[in-house]
């Protein structure tokens, strides 16, 4: 069969065959051929792939195909249920003319004849040709395959005639079930009328089993027939396998006798030196655990003589050797039986008193006096403190020491507010029992003095604490560093003793090589490693005398573990102290690592309570609104002070502490408020009695209006001398230009002042302090415009009118102040950070409300000239005398308007202005000639209009100022079209 599989469907022929020029897929080419069943067309179907696609009886024997529909055509067409024969289904369902009708040929159907066969024929011939001559060419090579297979199958379908329980690998009929199936007893009952058929049942079940036996052997004879050749080949090989056994079992026996012999001359002598070594060996042995034991016998006695001298790293020391020598070499040892339970209640108590005497160490550390010198209390004692804190695991001895600091912190402010208390004799502390009530009894002064100490302790304090967490933090990293170079170590040995076994090795085959015995050489290695054993009992026993035994110990009397802990190396502290860091600190880098950020947390925590325990001195003091109350002056110097002891702290221990920073935030919110209602109120009262004329300008104010000459705003510092006398002037000189100002100015120009020193003294609070001042600026340039523009004062103050030097009094005010802003921002910008510069728009907006405010004021004299105006020239008439009494009124009243604005605006602003004035004097003039229907036409009446205006435009331009000023006063008359 598998030669079958194997056959190609068609002979391959080489390229040069005309009938293979199409290339026909790798997979096609190879299929195999499958056997077809009887009902495959034995024809070829005209499709060259229609053998590989035939079904085959193996691989599709149970998938159904087409060749499984076996119909009958002539049943499927007879219907029994017709009454006449002749008639069929076709008939009967579509009538009986339904055979008799002539069918009309299709005309989209050809005719088909054999001559469309043709040319197909004339192609399938040559191939058919081709195909045959290759078959008589090629046979099928699945000739014998096909018989093997058929003799197969046969026998495989004999056998499964044999009942399948015979085929069972534990078929026996001892079993009654096996023996019931096999042998029912149906066949053996010869009771009643049943026996002739129960005995041909009998006789029926025999010749079945004989019939199964038969099966059997026939099967059993086939394969020793195809088995026959190796069995009789394993029969003519017999003979010589038992040659083959007698020579070995002769070799053997030759090899044993030989063998004897060399035990007895040469091994026994050996075994012998080896049995006394091994004796030797072993009264050594017993002799150093005796040692062993005297040594570890007096262990509970030394540990109490290190304990009395507070050796606990000693003494932890020798508790962990003696109990790793009773695990490992003293075990089992009946009289050492309750020692370890002893021992570990023994390391109880040391890690009961190491805590005790830290916790004492901590609170004789903290609580000394802070004008001792030194910042580290007895650093051998700490360090040794802190190793067998280490030692034993007990990691929390941190929390010990931050308790310790929060009650000593607490101590600190109690006793600072005694010793001031105490120096005070206003207070009596007979009468006034509680401290908190004693220290608000205190002025600013001594007050502030209180604090200034209480601030300076906490920095000696933070110094100690620093100090003392120096030294502890530096002994647990030297314990990493120690842990990281000795895993280096065992790497590095770890690989030595490899190298060394290979060498071993080596000289083990040397020996063996030049005949000598193994033991000699190991023997010679075994002094060498007793001396060093010896040397380590020495160690372990100190008190012990030397003995001539002492040369020769044994190898295994000390394991790697307990000789690990007496490798020890030197550090020195940062104090300068020489320690010896054991080995047996089992900590993981995880722990330590963890243990030293928590060491330097502690001294964060440290800052935080020196800094908590001020904001609750600085909140009792408050309590009575204080703080609040105090002046600019002392605010800013109590500031400065907590200012100054913030970042002393973040100096000593590094980080930042927000408790106090908030508090004094807090403080200095309420400082800015009561600082700006303060100032916004007086401002305020100023403007309500202001009667907004002009002012004199004292020196001082003029000496404070120069110092901001070159951009930097601060308040000039008092003279100490006797003051100068110096006149009052009667404008402020600002960048040489001069400015007419009212008295509430110039307190508000001090006013702007003193928030901008405030800012420079209390940094914090820049940003509240730009608001609020934006907050006054908004309020001077809303409040003055109701007062003025609004009239407000005449109610307020009781003017009779708001005169146009009010106005131009008022915009000039303005005009200083807007002069002054940018200087302002640029103050502010420079003590802001650079997120916060949004907050300068502020001053945009302040600066466009002003430039309003004034434009508005120009607009109302403007305005009030422009009724004049309306109101004289509505009643101009073009008549003798002239000039006119209308111009001459107009005339007088612009002479009015510029002697009360001239000494108080500028030239050039009081140009612009008359230009705005003398327009609308235009337009009505304008106006009125087109009412009156007078033209530019050279007649009488233009003749005295034009004698008006310039009795109108001598007077103008007689006024100081104004004499270059281009009035275009043909602009009066219609143009013509």
């Amino acid at each position: 069969m598998a030669s079958s599989h194997q056959s190609s469907p068609v002979p391959q022929l080489k390229s040069s065959d005309a009938f293979f020029k199409k290339e026909m897929d790798s997979a096609k080419r190879f299929r195999t051929v499958q056997s077809l069943p009887d009902v495959c067309p034995k024809e070829p179907t005209g499709d060259p792939n229609s053998l590989c696609d035939s079904p085959s009886l193996v691989a599709d024997q149970h998938r159904w195909t087409i060749y499984h529909s076996k119909v009958n055509l002539p049943a499927a067409l007879n219907d029994p249920r017709l009454t006449k024969r002749e008639s069929d289904f076709f008939t009967k369902t579509w009538g009986q003319d339904f055979v008799d009708v002539e069918i009309v040929p299709s005309l989209y159907l050809p005719q088909i004849n054999k001559e469309h066969f043709a040319t197909y024929q004339q192609e399938i011939v040559q191939r058919e040709k081709i195909h045959e001559k290759c078959k008589t060419i090629c046979p099928h090579k699945d000739t014998f395959d096909r018989t093997l297979l058929h003799t197969h199958d046969k026998s495989r379908t004999d056998l499964e005639q044999v009942p399948k329980i015979f085929m069972k690998p534990d078929f026996a009929l001892e079993d009654p079930l096996t023996f019931n199936v096999v042998l029912p007893w149906s066949h053996f009952n010869t009771a009643g009328g049943k026996g002739n058929r129960d005995a041909a049942s009998s006789k029926l079940l025999q010749e079945k089993l004989s019939h199964y036996l038969d099966i059997v052997e026939v099967n059993i004879a086939h394969q020793i027939s195809l088995r026959s050749e190796a069995f009789f080949h394993a029969m003519t090989s017999q003979h010589e396998l038992q040659d083959y056994l007698r020579k070995t079992s002769q070799a053997v026996k030759m090899l044993r006798d030989k063998i004897g012999q060399i035990d007895k001359v040469m091994c026994e002598g050996s075994l012998k030196v080896l049995r006394l070594s091994l004796t030797r060996s072993n009264c050594i042995k017993a002799y150093n655990k005796l040692k062993l034991m005297a040594t570890v016998h007096q262990t509970q006695p030394t540990v109490q003589l290190l304990l009395s001298t507070s050796e606990f790293v000693g003494a932890l020391d020798l508790i962990a050797t003696t109990q790793e020598v009773l695990q490992q070499e003293l075990q089992g040892i009946h009289s050492f039986r309750h020692l370890g339970s002893q021992l570990c209640e023994l390391e109880k108590l040391i890690d009961k008193m190491m805590i005790a005497e830290f916790s004492t160490y901590a609170c004789n550390d903290l609580n000394r006096p802070l004008e001792e010198e030194s910042q580290i209390l007895e650093e051998d004692r700490l360090v040794s403190l802190v190793f067998g804190l280490l030692k034993q695991r007990k990691l929390n001895f941190f929390e010990i020491y931050g308790n310790e600091i929060i009650i000593t912190a607490k101590n600190i402010v109690k006793q600072c507010v005694v010793n001031t208390v105490s120096h005070i004799e206003e207070i009596d502390t007979e009468v006034v029992v509680k401290l908190a009530d004693q220290m608000r009894m205190m002025n600013f002064p001594q007050w502030f003095d209180l604090l200034k100490d209480i601030f300076s302790n906490f920095i000696i304090f933070l110094k100690r604490i620093k100090a003392t967490l120096n030294v502890i933090r530096s002994v647990v990293l030297l314990v990493l560093d120690k842990n990281q170079r000795s895993k280096e170590l065992e790497h590095a040995s770890a690989q030595k003793n490899s190298t060394k076994e290979s060498i071993i090795d080596t000289e083990v085959a040397y020996l063996t090589h030049e005949g000598m015995f193994i033991s000699d050489a190991f023997s010679e290695g075994d002094f060498a490693s007793t001396a060093a054993d010896s040397v380590c009992q020495r160690n372990l026993s100190p008190d012990s005398e030397p003995s001539s035994s002492d040369s020769v110990s044994e190898p295994e009397c000390t394991t790697d573990s307990s000789s690990s802990k007496e490798q020890t190396s030197s550090s020195t502290t940062p104090g300068g102290i020489d320690i010896m860091i054991g080995e047996d600190i089992k900590m993981s880098e995880l722990e330590l690592g963890r243990l030293a950020n928590n060491i330097q947390e502690l001294l964060y925590s440290a800052s935080d309570i020196c800094h908590d325990r001020s904001v609750k001195f600085l909140m009792a003091r408050a309590k009575d609104g204080f703080l609040e109350k105090l002046n600019s002056t002392e605010f800013v110097a109590l500031s400065r002070l907590m200012e100054t002891f913030i970042l002393d702290t973040e100096q000593i221990c590094g980080r930042k502490s927000m408790s106090l920073r908030g508090a004094l935030q807090s403080q200095a919110n309420r400082f800015v408020n009561r600082f700006h209602d303060e100032r916004k109120t007086k401002l305020s009262l100023l403007l309500d009695n202001e009667r907004w004329k002009q002012a004199d300008v004292p020196a001082e104010f003029q000496d404070l209006v120069d110092s901001i000459s070159d951009g930097k705003i601060a308040l000039p510092e008092k003279k100490t001398g006797a003051p100068e006398e110096r006149k009052p002037t009667d404008f402020l000189v600002v960048d040489g230009q001069k400015y007419a100002v009212v008295g509430t100015v110039l307190l508000l120009i001090r006013i702007i002042l003193e928030y901008c020193q405030c800012v420079d003294n209390i940094p914090s609070i820049a940003t509240d302090m730009l608001t609020r001042l934006s907050d006054l600026l908004k309020y001077f340039n809303s409040r003055s415009c109701q007062l003025v523009l609004g009239a407000g004062a005449l109610q307020v103050v009781g003017l009779k009118t708001i005169t146009t030097k009010n106005l131009a009094l008022s915009s000039r005010c303005l005009q200083l102040i807007v002069h002054y802003i940018p200087v302002i921002r640029a103050h502010f910008e420079a003590r802001l950070q650079p997120k916060q510069f949004s907050m300068l728009r502020h001053f945009d907006h302040i600066t466009k409300d002003y430039h309003d405010h004034i434009a508005e004021i120009s607009a109302k004299l403007v305005a009030i000239m422009d009724s004049l105006f309306d109101k004289l020239l509505s009643k101009y008439e073009v008549k003798a005398p002239v000039p006119s009494t209308c111009f001459r009124n107009i005339c007088k009243q612009m002479a009015k308007m510029h002697e009360a604005i001239y000494d108080l605006l500028p030239e050039e602003q009081t140009q612009v202005l008359f230009l705005r004035i003398n327009a609308s004097y235009k337009l009505h003039l304008k106006r009125q000639l087109a009412h009156l229907n007078v033209v530019n036409d050279g007649g009488p009446q233009n003749g005295l209009v034009t004698a008006d205006v310039a009795f109108y435009t001598g007077n103008l331009q007689a006024l100081k100022g104004l004499q270059t000023l281009d009035l275009n006063m043909a602009e009066i008359w219609e143009q013509k079209r």
